[in-house]
């Protein structure tokens, strides 16, 4: 009984420290700022309840074992913790009868009559089941000439290929979204009695990238046929001889749906040995729209205006001219940096209200709510930069936007572009995670390997289809696909075939 009441006093104070926590969380999304440390704090705060909700758990636990029957009336006199999730309807349902009491339990009679059955259910997971498909060929001969016939052998989604497309396709994306290295899933496989050496792997994966090339070239078409698109790059290290060198990845991301456009949203990755400014130059060569960008200076070739086909026109991020200052705003909480954070925020604010209406109605509304603050923020940033020192941290901040005041405010009279980079930033995130499993690319091979994958796994992300499912029915049904309806197996037009795709979007 001690233990019980031990147990209980413990529950009751960690449910009131996960209802403060969850009420810290709410003022902070509902009226904190939208800003580094608001983001950092709200992380912080999801971590804790997580240890509470842990900590709770573990202490109704010993309560049960202590004291079932008072644990049990005491949870039905408590609100529940959290809403028993609701079990999915498309999963096999395996039943598991007891057998039913002979007697009764209270006074021993037999004679019993059923009544309806008590039915409780649990979600289970068991390991993957592996199988061997045998495509069976009946071989004919005929008995006029003697010939021999047989059905025309399948194709295999790769040459020499023992792998289906499904293991195919779980090995792409447990490596590039999944962040396991090949090794790591040899390992995994030997445990479950699968022996597939890494180079085995690592030549089915090579073989993967040769097959889904067309998709890749596809989708990067479909990048550099929009209006506006994001760009950006990260570090990603590349074995060479006795060291490592620093590549980069590049993306360059589509997305019209913040301002209403129809067309899927798709990101486009390419590899290169440096940060040179020719990379750039060479995988826009041919785009001649909106880059929304950092201000990387290997990108300035793209916006002179003698460039052909076209110039490209330059959009600047507010987001990187505010991580200067703001980053200045946290650590000595100069007053400066702080007030321009703050006024930056209220024109980030407005931009949430109009994010997805059309190109017509977000300027309209730029232009009569984030204008006036953008012209009040001009003469607010001229006025404090000439007081302040050249070399200062804060001067500098300050004239990254006003150097480039033109790309800034671009956005006012053009509602295709974005306040910020964001989606180029998104799309890299998964690199990032990447790296510190995967530790290095293997060659300069590795990196433009591993940058058409990325291509088509965001992609599918991006388009809220399942990667690992997409690919093993585009790796089953490439071979033999049409080239001229190579479309078809695109991941927006993929997801509109599947069967149900008409329903769920009518609901």
């Amino acid at each position: 009984m001690i233990v019980a009441l031990r147990s209980e006093a413990l529950i009751r104070r960690l449910e009131t420290e996960k209802l403060k926590f969850l009420i810290a969380k709410l003022r902070r999304e509902q009226f904190g700022q939208s800003s580094e440390r608001g983001r950092l704090l709200v992380e912080q705060l999801e971590l804790a309840i997580a240890d509470v909700e842990e900590s709770q758990g573990a202490a109704e636990a010993e309560a049960d074992i202590a004291a079932p029957a008072a644990a049990a009336a005491e949870r039905q006199k408590r609100p529940a913790r959290t809403q028993r999730p609701s079990l999915p309807d498309h999963l096999p349902v395996e039943r598991i009868v007891y057998p039913a009491p002979c007697a009764c339990a209270k006074c021993g009679g037999a004679r019993l009559r059923k009544l309806d059955d008590v039915v409780s259910r649990s979600l289970e997971c068991e390991p993957r089941r592996w199988k061997i498909v045998e495509h069976v060929r009946e071989k004919m001969t005929c008995r006029d000439c003697e010939s021999v016939t047989e059905t025309p052998a399948p194709s295999h989604p790769i040459p020499r290929g023992f792998a289906g497309p499904n293991l195919l396709a779980s090995v792409l994306v447990s490596k590039f979204m999944l962040h396991q290295p090949l090794n790591r899933q040899s390992d995994a496989f030997a445990r479950e009695g699968i022996a597939i050496d890494t180079s085995t792997l690592a030549d089915r994966v090579g073989a993967c990238a040769v097959a889904l090339a067309p998709i890749v070239d596809a989708i990067r078409r479909h990048v550099l046929a929009a209006d506006r698109i994001h760009g950006d790059d990260t570090t990603v290290p590349v074995l060479a001889k006795g060291k490592t060198d620093t590549g980069r990845l590049w993306t360059y991301v589509r997305d019209d749906r913040p301002f209403g456009g129809a067309d899927p949203p798709a990101a486009a990755f390419h590899y290169s040995r440096s940060r040179s400014g020719e990379h750039p130059r060479e995988h826009l060569a041919t785009y001649g729209g909106i880059l929304q960008a950092d201000a990387y200076a290997g990108y300035n070739d793209l916006y002179d205006g003698r460039r052909r086909p076209a110039p490209v026109i330059e959009a600047a991020c507010w987001a990187h001219g505010r991580r200067k200052l703001f980053d200045i705003a946290k650590l000595t909480k100069a007053p400066i940096a702080v007030e321009a954070v703050r006024r930056i925020d209220e024109i980030f604010a407005i931009e949430r209200t109009i994010n997805g209406q059309t190109s017509v109605e977000r300027v309209a509304a730029r232009q009569q709510q984030s204008k006036p603050l953008i012209l009040d923020l001009e003469i607010y940033l001229r006025e404090q930069r000439m007081l302040l020192s050249a070399k200062s941290d804060t001067a500098k901040a300050i004239t990254y936007i006003l150097s480039r005041w033109a790309a800034f405010t671009r956005f006012l009279d053009d509602g295709r572009i974005c306040l910020s980079n964001n989606a180029a930033e998104r799309a890299l995130r998964g690199i990032a995670i990447g790296r510190r499993n995967w530790t290095f690319c293997g060659s300069d091979a590795g990196g433009h390997r591993a940058a058409a994958i990325y291509t088509l796994i965001e992609t599918a992300k991006l388009n809220d289809v399942d990667p690992q499912a997409w690919l093993a029915d585009v790796l089953a049904r490439l071979p033999d696909h049409p080239a001229k309806r190579l479309d078809e197996l695109l991941p927006w037009n993929w997801k509109a075939s599947r069967p149900g795709a008409a329903l769920a979007q009518a609901a």
